[in-house]
This record gives structure tokens, C-alpha cells and sequence, in this order.
């Protein structure tokens, strides 16, 4: 794998994982070892940032990016960049009483339904990256944490607010489901019903 691969595959799994990602476990999938990772990762902090130099000589054009890639809890973990918290935060809580979305719908059908379950099952059954979505739906306060896997990957479930957003009483007035998620077709049906509610 030639360098600029291997940093688009860096990015890649950056971009869906559930958890800081750690030099030894991006060594692994990539298949070089965990000083190639840990440079990698290095390099595309400064790259993200606008630091980035080579044998000490500043390299590219210094743009700085609205993200960057943080070294936390053992890992390291795309986040959006620290001078822009409030401007974040104002357009995700901004919208808190906005319909939701349809990817949103669709995710928050799942965790009801999954519950508890990780970002990681969600992203599974949907078929494609939920970070965003997960973390919206937990600043409206429609999901929340329910403890981890053995993993440590963090479970959610819905919340009170949940129920409220749609008019129920308690998660067993949930349309009846078979024992396992439906198929597209039916799981269109529930989403169809939640909106319905949310706009009661």
C-alpha cells in the first residue's frame, strides 16, 4: 500500500469508528505495524491542523480544517475543531425542535427497537455511518447511554423524552415487531408512524 493509500485507509476507519481508535488496532487492519500506524495518525493531525512539517520544514499550505484528529483515551478519535464548540452546538440543539431527518428516523427506529445497543450494531443494520445522527439524536435527548460491551463500545437507549416526542406512554405502545428488525419495507411503515406522531 503506497503512502497516500495508506492515509485515505487511515481515514476511512477513522471516520466509522465507535471509539478512539488505537495505533495497534489501525495496525492490524491495515496491515503494517504500529509505528507505520502511529506516524500516519501523527502526520495527519499536523496535516489537519495546519502544522504539518517534514524534516522540520513546514509542508502544503498550512490550511487549517474544521476538524481534527484528537489523541484521547488510548486512541484517536476525528472530532470538530475546539474554536467552532459553540457554532456546533447552536446548530445541533438549533434544530431541537425540528421534524428529524429520515437517516435520523431510521437510526432512532433501531436503537428503540435494539435497545441497548452500540453505534456499531446501528451502522451494521442501516448500512452506513451513524456517528453524526447518534449524536444528535443524544443532544435532543431522545437517546442516552446505557453502560458499555465488555468491548467498551457505549450502548444507547431511548429516553423519556422519546416517548414524549412521540405521544407514548411507555415503549410497549411501539407498533409490534417481529423478533427481529424487519426487512426495509416494513421498518419504512414505523418510520412513516413516527413521524406522523412527532408532528402531533
Amino acid at each position: 500500500m503506497s503512502a497516500p493509500e495508506l492515509r485515505r485507509a487511515t481515514e476511512a476507519v477513522l471516520i466509522v469508528a465507535d471509539e478512539p481508535v488505537t495505533a495497534a488496532a489501525l495496525s492490524d487492519a491495515l496491515g503494517v505495524s504500529a509505528e507505520t500506524a502511529t506516524a500516519v495518525l501523527e502526520d495527519l493531525a499536523a496535516e489537519y491542523d495546519g502544522s504539518a512539517t517534514h524534516a522540520g520544514v513546514a509542508t502544503g499550505t498550512g490550511r487549517q480544517h474544521g476538524f481534527v484528529l484528537r489523541h484521547v483515551a488510548g486512541g484517536w478519535r476525528l472530532a470538530s475543531a475546539p474554536e467552532f464548540h459553540d457554532l456546533v452546538e447552536r446548530f445541533v440543539i438549533g434544530g431541537a425542535t425540528a421534524r428529524l431527518s429520515q437517516a435520523a428516523l431510521e437510526t432512532l427506529a433501531v436503537i428503540a427497537y435494539r435497545q441497548p445497543v452500540t453505534r456499531g450494531r446501528v451502522a451494521a443494520i442501516r448500512g452506513v455511518n451513524v456517528d453524526g445522527v447518534v449524536r444528535t439524536l443524544h443532544t435532543r435527548g431522545l437517546i442516552e447511554e446505557a453502560g458499555a460491551e465488555a468491548s467498551g463500545a457505549i450502548l444507547y437507549r431511548t429516553t423519556t423524552e422519546f416517548l414524549e416526542y412521540l405521544g407514548l406512554e411507555s415503549l410497549e405502545e411501539l407498533p409490534p415487531l417481529a423478533p427481529y428488525l424487519p426487512d426495509a419495507s416494513a421498518l419504512g411503515d414505523i418510520e412513516d408512524e413516527m413521524s406522523e406522531r412527532s408532528l402531533r
